[in-house]
């Protein structure tokens, strides 16, 4: 329905599962945030305010969200519906076959490669190792208490380079602590499982444990990583979760394929 006034200012994004705020702009790409998508809810809620972070941090681009699977919209959907140049910015933290193989098949099926770039996942960002820092200490442990060991968990991949490259969060974790040692285990891998990296902690001298969940948010494979926690009697911290930094981190893979993209 029309309603008399003044003319209608230009139109803004509307917020919502597939677009957030931001104008259109044929001189920037759209920054497709790709989550990995979850049976649990938890999940889909965290990406969606991860772009929300991400949109309020530049409310000049066109920022929108998608799903690789269970959650929608789907990565083809949205890049269906996108006609200018978008870069695919990863909401994971592993470059394993999602990132490798997923995201671009599906870009070469919606016939996008030409005007989509994609960006590099998350990884080993020093300033997502500062959250799950933070995380551990939000348990009310000291960094000054030499008596604490960290178990870093991760989703873990049949790629060892790829858990080897996740494996680096460990001993970053230990920086500004003087924690008695962090090691790696892998929630979905039978080698380097939670009960081994629990007694490495403890020959190493750990008098108490906490688990680091290299995980951006909540979900079924975390519950399962709690449920461990609560059998051991040990504590675990929350994932990432959308921590400023985590939407930081983001700005910066999509900047950067973003040049790239300018100067090729």
């Amino acid at each position: 329905m029309r309603r008399d006034g003044p003319p209608a200012m230009p139109t803004v994004a509307r917020r919502g599962p597939g677009r957030l705020a931001g104008t259109s702009n044929d001189t920037k790409p759209a920054l497709l945030l790709t989550a990995h998508g979850s049976k649990d809810p938890r999940s889909a809620a965290n990406a969606r305010a991860v772009a929300e972070a991400v949109s309020c941090r530049r409310p000049d681009l066109d920022v929108r969200l998608a799903f690789l699977d269970h959650d929608s919209p789907s990565l083809v959907d949205v890049l269906a519906a996108l006609e200018g140049p978008a870069v695919v910015t990863p909401l994971l933290l592993a470059n394993a076959y999602h990132a490798r193989v997923d995201i671009p098949a599906q870009i070469a099926d919606c016939g996008a490669a030409q005007r989509v770039r994609q960006a590099p996942v998350l990884g080993e960002d020093d300033r997502l190792v500062s959250v799950l820092r933070q995380r551990v200490t939000q348990l009310g442990l000291s960094r000054l208490d030499d008596g604490i060991g960290v178990l870093v968990v991760a989703i873990g991949t049949s790629d060892l380079a790829v858990n080897a490259r996740t494996g680096r969060v460990a001993p970053k974790l230990l920086a500004g602590t003087a924690w008695v040692g962090a090691t790696t285990a892998f929630a979905s891998q039978q080698e380097r499982s939670l009960a081994e990296g629990l007694g490495r902690l403890r020959r190493q001298g750990a008098r108490r444990v906490a688990i680091a969940p290299w995980f951006l948010a909540p979900g079924r494979l975390p519950d399962q990583v709690q449920r461990f926690a609560d059998k051991t009697g040990i504590r675990m911290a929350a994932p990432l979760g959308a921590h400023r930094l985590v939407a930081e981190t983001v700005l910066d893979r999509f900047t950067a394929a973003a040049v790239e993209r300018a100067a090729a």
